[in-house]
């Protein structure tokens, strides 16, 4: 009797054992860049879905979830290629959390997750023209598109009395997809463009850029950049040389080192960012606060809330796998359903498993819609006192 209990036993563990698997999830982010000083928090962000569904021990029959990190440098993609390759071919992972900036994940949805079959939720591709990229069902984002963005800005222009405007962008896929629908959306409202150029990133001199800008003319100048690298730099070229001294800043340049690095100067500046005022963001920001990082900066909920909806969809497709599970993720993501804020995830896990659906609201009130990007909204921001300041939501 003794000798068949341990032999039951023992099959017991080995049929346990057999159906958890070590899951992994790419989080592609740009570690080094003109966005560094935001991957940290939006990294967190990740890591803290993946530790929250590994403590409830509900996913996928008790399989643990890894993440990998990856650097996608936001502006080199045959860097962020080279990383997407290894993430998949060689750590094996399951999906991608990312990536970042609009250029490199639209080169990585191309080249590496189509190739392989991979499913990417980026929490901050912004560009329009990702919208319409061929993805064979793989890719989503939790951030909204930047022909809502456009949208957004001229409404904040027009309400605030700027008329007449001068736009700056990041030559790349990101800054000509929102310069292009700033300026348009703003050429609706009544406004005026006096320029739309672009810059490249990484220049140690602006001078010639910020020249033409102000030869231009405009009440206020938009910066459509990254806040770490050239962005950063026509601002402070611009108060140097009394050019302009109030600033447009979309979301690439919403970040507590912008206001840090230029300092009274960026004053009275507007801008936006995604993110919302609803119960999940505050449930957010307390759970990240415990976890040791900002829950309200830049991207952060929506990094959470992309890695969320990876699990989920597994979970409700009964697979890990991307041609299972990429079918799921609009299903787990909206309506009908139970509903599933932070803090939720296991629950939420545990109600799939038996057979329940759910409506994942997350920290960013996740509504995906169209081709599987957020309808999204945003906060408003002024630069008051040297720091970014929440003063509406649009």
């Amino acid at each position: 009797m003794r000798k068949l209990l341990i032999a039951l036993f023992s099959g017991a563990m080995l049929t346990a054992t057999a159906s958890a698997e070590d899951v992994k999830i790419g989080i592609i982010l740009g570690f080094t860049g003109p966005i560094e000083s935001l991957t940290p928090d939006m990294a967190a962000g990740a890591e803290l879905a993946i530790a929250e569904v590994n403590g409830g021990g509900k996913f996928m029959g008790g399989s643990k979830v890894t993440g990998i990190r990856g650097d996608s440098t936001c502006v080199d993609s045959a860097a962020a290629q080279a990383t997407a390759e290894r993430l998949v071919t060689s750590d094996k992972v399951n999906a991608i959390m990312g990536a970042d900036c609009s250029g490199v994940t639209g080169a990585i949805l191309a080249n590496v997750a189509m190739a392989n079959g991979v499913v990417m939720i980026s929490p901050s591709a912004t560009s329009p023209g990702l919208s319409t990229a061929e993805d064979n069902g793989l890719f989503f984002r939790t951030a909204p598109s930047d022909a809502r963005q456009g949208q957004v800005v001229a409404e904040i222009l027009k309400d605030r009395g700027f008329m007449n405007a001068a736009i700056t962008y990041t030559n790349n896929d990101y800054g000509k997809g929102l310069a292009d629908s700033i300026e348009s959306n703003f050429k609706a409202v009544g406004g005026t463009v006096t320029i739309n150029t672009s810059h490249e990133e990484g220049k140690g001199d602006y001078s010639a850029e910020v020249a033409a800008l102000a030869q231009a003319g405009g009440d206020i100048l938009i910066v459509a950049g990254y806040l770490d690298q050239g962005g950063k730099a026509i601002i402070q070229s611009s108060l140097d040389t009394g050019a302009f001294d109030i600033f447009y800043l979309p979301d690439g340049m919403i970040g507590d080192s912008l206001p840090a690095a230029i300092g009274d100067g960026l004053n009275g500046s507007i801008g936006d960012v995604p993110g919302t005022d609803s119960p999940g963001a505050a449930m957010f920001v307390e759970l990240a606060a415990k976890a040791g990082f900002k829950g309200d900066g830049p991207f952060s909920p929506e990094s959470y809330d992309a890695a969320a909806l990876i699990m989920l969809a597994m979970q409700a497709a009964g697979s890990t796998n991307s041609q299972d599970f990429k079918s799921k993720v609009m299903d787990v993501a909206n309506a009908p359903g139970k509903k599933v804020f932070p803090g939720d995830l296991s629950a939420a896990l545990e109600y799939i498993a038996a057979g329940g659906e759910v409506d994942y609201v997350g920290a960013s009130a996740v509504e995906l819609i169209g081709p599987g990007e957020s309808a999204g909204s945003y906060r408003e921001i002024l630069v008051d006192g040297g720091k970014n300041t929440t003063v509406g939501f649009r």
